[in-house]
């Protein structure tokens, strides 16, 4: 492709120059239409919107601006709660729970990309804080703190925010706006883009507030009670002093623009990771002395001779992040305890300056239990609010998780088989979940509860004591970085298809090698959980091939029928006409019992079951419908039991493990293989793989039915 692309470019300009002395245009290159600059430029760009982006006015312009809609005047923490709010709210079960559901933390900027699954409790206790905040009922005084074990998703909430806030600036509902000095001709920009309404006087501001706090559209209480930095105050200070206190003609001095909150230009957010404690400085976050200017205006003390660029300032009127905050040098602490509850820092040789942001920081458990035992830091752990981010503790979600990175389209040109994200997905939770303390429930049955499967005897009020009596689920075990670095060795193998198997055997040999894992006893538990899902793997894929070799639809259906029949004869005290000989005989007591057990159904409840089936029936009559046994689970799955049961002798799926099969059972094989790889997605290998396993299982004589 790129060798045609220069042919191109060279014909081009073979002709232009051959045209250029006859005065005739270029002929047009063929081939080039779809790198038409116009229509390049045209598709990516809204010349409107850029105007919108870029929007400068007076101060009285922002004025009438504000008047018309005040939310344009809202804190930093009323701005970010918005932007999640301005992608919807919706409710959704959890645990057999209404738990709200924030589509935000899906990650729709990014198709998805940061998407967090899971964490639906830990996302709403993060929402109320933030609703908490913007209404100015303590928290926006605090630092939040995301707590959890590491690749929990805490830098990933932070991420998303930091990418909404951008967007949601550059949208007309998320517009913010700040100002710049026109001094002399000198355009001087606000160094912490402040809030154009912060240069009106303070009871002016107020009247000013309370007069737009009376729309209907405020949802909240409107605050701006900071005062300007340093270098604004002294420009303010300059011009009331030139043009001897006329605010009119001071504010011809100021330009109002619009606001862009990016991270990359650090504007409005601004992240800090703790170094070396030898090379740290608090200056990082306040901003230091530019050495400079101090010759050129003669003392260090000027506001002018201040470079206002330390992370607090960038971060005004954002988000700032706190990478491992709980590293911090001590100093760095005290500055962050200011900056929480009073809304301020302390420049060097500068009185306090206001700033306006939300502070968020993250840490994992062993540093957050250094915390709780330091009596020296109880300040600031009263100034902290703490949100576990635990793991995910629901098999759905993780498999999402997992899907991300190693989906079909993720992984061109290697096909993973049905089930390995899941049976790896499965193993990590298990790893994360406390033994449930009730005898008849096992550590896999309590992952099926909490994944929404219904369990005999037990209800939602156990779900919530399951939870309630494990406190600590969730903080431990396996991350998700392990099994993506696992699957990735695995991937990486010169194979095209990648198996549940595969993935296993790597995820145990990484144990042995594993940085954050040193008790032997954690090692062997989690080998010990391999074992557990292996054997539930193995009747997965039992049940496939089984569903597989029973897919005969009209087999099952005349099975059913007869079923049905000899039911009915049974609950009505009726004789059954034999389709053979054309005698009615009793009802086939042998065959529906012999289709009932497949489901568990004791002797005891048999008649409570037919009768339910009977009384399906005949609702569904009344309503004009008739019935279809794929609409009852357990009858469906009875039914492909016994047909399994029935025909798996005569395709002697055993008869794989020998060297020699009988052209017959061959093309047997081959029709149940089809069906794998049409109704469950295995490939012509994968497919190979289960029935060649699932048939030295029946050669062992393990037949458990399910």
């Amino acid at each position: 492709m790129g060798k045609t692309f220069m042919s191109s470019v060279g014909t081009a300009d073979t002709m232009a120059s051959s045209s250029m002395g006859d005065g005739d245009p270029a002929p047009k290159v063929h081939g080039m239409s779809d790198l038409d600059l116009k229509q390049l430029v045209g598709d990516s760009l809204d010349p409107r919107q850029y105007q919108d982006e870029h929007w400068e006015g007076s101060f009285q312009d922002y004025l009438n601006m504000v008047s018309e809609n005040p939310m344009l005047i809202r804190t930093a923490h009323q701005r970010l709660y918005d932007m999640v709010l301005s992608y919807g709210v919706e409710e959704i079960e959890v645990d057999k729970e209404a738990v709200p559901f924030y589509p935000f933390f899906t990650d729709p900027l990014e198709k998805g990309k940061d998407g967090i699954f899971g964490l639906e409790r830990s996302l709403h206790d993060l929402m109320a804080m933030f609703k908490a905040s913007a209404h100015g009922y303590g928290p926006e005084r605090r630092v939040l703190l995301l707590h959890g074990p590491v690749g929990s998703s805490k830098s990933t909430i932070v991420r998303l925010l930091k990418k909404g806030l951008e967007k949601y600036s550059c949208t007309p509902e998320g517009a913010l706006y700040t100002f710049s000095w026109d001094i002399d001709g000198e355009i001087i920009p606000s160094p912490m883009n402040e809030e154009p309404l912060l240069l009106l006087p303070h009871d002016v501001r107020q009247k000013v507030i309370a007069g737009l706090q009376k729309k209907a559209s405020v949802p909240y209480k409107l605050r701006q009670d900071f005062d300007l930095s340093p270098v604004s105050r002294f420009y303010l200070e300059l011009l009331l002093k030139r043009y001897e206190g006329d605010y009119s003609k001071v504010f011809d001095h100021v330009k109002v623009h619009r606001l862009i909150v990016s991270e990359k230009d650090r504007v409005g957010i601004g992240t800090f990771m703790p170094k070396d404690e030898k090379n740290q400085d608090s200056t990082e976050l306040t901003g230091d002395i530019n050495y400079r200017r101090i010759a050129e205006l003669g003392t260090d003390s000027d506001p002018r001779a201040f470079n206002f660029d330390g992370e607090f300032c960038v971060a005004n009127r954002g988000i700032i992040e706190f990478i491992e905050v709980l590293k911090l040098d001590v100093a760095f602490l005290y500055d962050l305890l200011t900056a929480s509850q009073e809304h301020k820092i302390k420049p060097k040789k500068f009185a306090q300056t206001d700033i306006d942001e939300v502070i968020i920081g993250h840490t994992n458990e062993p540093e957050y239990n250094r915390l709780q035992s330091n009596e020296l830091m109880e300040a600031f752990r009263d100034r902290t609010i703490k949100i576990d981010i635990p793991y995910n503790l629901r098999l759905s979600n993780e498999v999402k998780i997992y899907e991300k990175d190693f989906g079909r389209k993720r992984v061109p040109g290697k096909h993973i088989a049905p089930h390995t994200l899941e049976i790896a997905a499965m193993w990590a939770i298990l790893t994360r979940l406390e033994e449930p303390k009730k005898a008849n429930l096992s550590l896999l049955q309590k992952l099926k509860l909490y994944n929404g499967k219904s369990i005999p005897g037990y209800t939602r009020e156990n779900i919530r004591e399951l939870r309630d009596e494990a406190a600590r689920e969730g903080l431990v075990g396996i991350s998700p970085r392990y099994i993506q670095d696992k699957m990735s060795n695995v991937l990486v193998r010169d194979m095209p298809c990648i198996n549940p198997f595969m993935v296993m055997n790597e995820l145990e040999e990484g144990l042995d090698h594993h940085s954050l894992i040193s008790d032997p006893e954690t090692k062997k538990h989690y080998k010990d959980l391999l074992i557990v899902v292996r054997e539930e793997y193995e009747e997965i894929i039992k049940n496939e091939v089984q569903r597989a070799i029973s897919a005969d639809e009209e087999a099952i259906a005349r099975l059913c029928g007869n079923y049905i029949d000899n039911v009915k004869a049974y609950t009505q005290n009726e004789r059954v006409k034999n389709p053979y000989t054309g005698q009615d005989e009793e009802p086939d007591e042998r065959l529906m019992r012999s289709i009932e057990e497949k489901i568990e159904i004791p002797d005891a409840r048999k008649d409570d079951f037919r009768r339910e089936i009977m009384n399906y029936i005949g609702a569904l009559a009344v309503e004009g419908k008739s019935f279809d046994y794929k609409t009852n689970e357990r009858l469906h799955r009875a039914l492909e039991l016994k047909l399994f049961e029935d025909q798996k002798d005569s395709i002697k799926l055993t008869s794989l493990v020998s060297t020699v099969v009988d052209k017959d059972t061959q093309e047997k094989i081959e029709i149940v293989k089809g069906r794998l790889m049409k109704d469950f997605g295995y490939d012509e290998i994968s497919a190979t793989d289960v029935l060649n396993y699932v048939a030295s299982i029946f050669a062992r004589g393990d037949t458990k039915d399910e």
